[in-house]
């Protein structure tokens, strides 16, 4: 019941577990019990829900560490920690640069004072010196440059960054690559039409019937394809099912509902369950 009232990306993250004999007797322990809820179960995702239920009690009473803040479905957006530190320094870099033009304006306050010490400690630069204002202006221009340097460094890198990733889609998934590379849809910033306009606007082009001139080339091509045999329908068992999973690798990053492949094979009254569903039989 836990498990049916929560939503898919709301659900535990389900962690490994070590592949020793006391947690597989505990997950062939849950097997005669998982028999009487998937014989009841109406539908794919009911049995989706008592097997990721089951897999939860099984982390439970081994005293698995479970993640209460459930799982994230999109893609990660953490900073590179390399970026990280550099965009720290250029906001060490600017805080100080604030600072020193703060004291070569006439700020003399002790915070002031005490952060331009700093800045030339290790130096013969004394605040007392006559040119002390062209010591200011020299360390600041040399911030100025550091920060300009940071910054084309993390374009350098964010540009190599990308140039990886594109190539590594281009190889693996392109349509996620040439997704990647479409610009962002520019919304109207129009009236909204109303009820009558939208129902009008549809209804003119798919309720009318519209006759298309075939091309000579379509005759062609239909007296090309004639001879070929069509290809069988594709069937597919519940041997070709259980197969599959059973070739899949344990820890697989799963898919939403959060249910790694150990899981699925794991629980024997599973397969049963699978054929029954498969098959349409009830």
């Amino acid at each position: 019941m836990e498990t049916r009232s929560t939503p898919l990306e709301n659900r535990p993250r389900l962690p490994r577990i070590a592949l020793s004999k006391r947690n597989r007797a505990v997950v062939r322990a849950l097997n005669p019990m998982l028999v009487t809820y998937l014989e009841a179960s109406r539908d794919l995702c009911e049995t989706d829900s008592i097997l990721f239920g089951a897999a939860l009690a099984v982390c439970r009473i081994i005293g698995a560490k479970l993640s209460t803040a459930g799982r994230t479905t999109g893609q990660s957006s953490a900073i590179p920690a390399w970026r990280t530190r550099i965009e720290e320094r250029i906001a060490k870099a600017r805080a100080l640069i604030g600072r020193l033009t703060c004291f070569r304006s006439g700020n003399t306050r002790p915070r002031i004072v005490r952060t331009v010490r700093m800045a030339f400690a290790g130096t013969n630069v004394s605040l007392s010196q006559p040119d002390i204002m062209q010591k200011l202006t020299e360390r600041i221009d040399d911030l100025k440059q550091r920060i300009a340097a940071w910054g084309k460094r993390i374009r350098r890198y964010t540009e190599s960054s990308t140039r990886f990733n594109q190539n590594r889609f281009f190889q693996s998934d392109q349509k996620r690559l040439y997704k990647s590379l479409e610009r962002p849809m520019v919304s109207g910033t129009g009236p909204v039409p109303n009820q009558a306009d939208t129902v009008a606007f549809w209804r003119s082009l798919w309720s009318e019937p519209v006759n298309h001139n075939e091309g000579p080339w379509t005759e062609v091509v239909a007296s090309q394809c004639a001879g070929i045999t069509p290809m069988d329908p594709v069937t597919i068992t519940p041997d070709d099912v259980a197969e599959a999973v059973r070739r899949a690798p344990n820890w697989k990053s799963p898919g939403l509902d959060g249910l790694h492949h150990y899981w699925l094979k794991g629980f024997v009254p599973y397969e049963s369950k699978t054929q029954e569903i498969t098959t349409g039989v009830k």
